[in-house]
């Protein structure tokens, strides 16, 4: 299936700022049932874009526009090709667990096996885990399809309740969230259990029949967990399903802090106003004139505040 993306970010700012320094990541990964054959970076005001891939294989494109400017765009379009993952079995055999045990052991995935900046114990995790059965119970697969279910069911998928800065306590209070929250909180449960479980960023091509329970117009985020002779396996417990062709990967890391699809400053004593787009359609169906843009909640900075650090971080919700 080949997928057409087109993902429009715009930052408003108050007042004119004198210089943005921005990194981007959006460009689909190329990796095994995933191709990403084509991919454009326009930048409004107009700059020189860069770029490198990390260690892990994502593509970061990072760019300076060093005028004054009172508006930042940009927009990455993609065509990208997607196979079905390969089948999964029912479960795994019975030395699964021995073999996460020794994979932990050699010091291999440690960097998706510890706590991170989004995803680390707290109390309210732990009630959690003791309520849904977050513990070593039948075979590694089976527990992460049923933890996957049992997780959509405890929590209230609600757009815009939390931030990009928000911390796994909010969303576990409330008992609602939004994807990055649910990722977020599907990896907490399953590192201590000695699974390997990364943060994945992307997009989730709409469903025909029924609308899927994350919403439409934004990036997407799930999770990977690492089980043996299967490699990586995705897994969206916003949608309480296991990843398909529909899901589109962008970067993987161990939570959003490593993965965001914008992150940046800017010099001014300005507030910014973020607008972002998303469209992914099968490549053959027909393009709209524009995209709609929605306003995302950012974290709160005080004029003070920026005057004295004459910066602010930009980053992107994925819902």
């Amino acid at each position: 299936m080949y997928y057409s993306i087109r993902h429009l970010t715009r930052f408003d700012y108050s007042v004119p700022v004198s210089e943005s320094v921005m990194e981007v990541r959006m460009r689909p990964r190329t990796e095994g049932h995933q191709r990403c054959f084509q991919f454009k970076l326009d930048v409004s005001p107009r700059a020189r874009v860069f770029f490198y891939r990390d260690y892990l294989g994502n593509t970061i494109h990072h760019f300076n526009v060093p005028g004054r400017h009172l508006r930042l765009g940009i927009l990455a379009e993609s065509v990208v090709e997607v196979d079905e993952p390969s089948p999964l079995p029912n479960k795994l055999g019975n030395g699964a667990w021995a073999e996460l045990d020794a994979l932990a052991e050699r010091g291999e995935f440690s960097e998706f096996l510890t706590a991170s900046r989004f995803a680390h114990p707290t109390q309210g995790l732990t009630e959690l885990a003791q309520e849904i059965g977050a513990e070593r119970r039948m075979d590694p697969l089976s527990l992460i399809r049923d933890l996957n279910e049992r997780l959509h069911r405890a929590f209230v998928y609600e757009p815009d309740f939390t931030r990009v800065d928000s911390l796994i306590e909010e969303a576990l209070a409330a008992r609602r969230g939004v994807c990055q929250d649910f990722a977020h909180i599907m990896i907490s449960l399953l590192r201590p259990l000695r699974i390997p479980t990364r943060y994945v960023s992307g997009y989730l091509c709409p469903r025909a029949d029924r609308p899927d329970r994350s919403l439409d117009g934004a990036s997407h985020a799930w999770v990977e967990v690492w089980l043996p002779g299967l490699n990586w396996v995705g897994v969206d417990p916003t949608n309480d399903i296991m990843t398909s062709q529909r899901h589109i990967r962008t970067a993987v890391g161990r939570d959003y802090a490593d993965v965001p699809p914008t992150r940046g400053i800017f010099k001014g004593a300005a507030t910014s106003a973020l607008s972002v787009a998303v469209r992914v359609t099968p490549s053959s169906a027909p393009a709209e004139d524009e995209l709609q843009l929605t306003t995302i909640r950012q974290p709160n900075f005080s004029e003070s505040d920026m005057v004295a650090a004459a910066s602010q971080q930009q980053q992107q919700q994925q819902q």
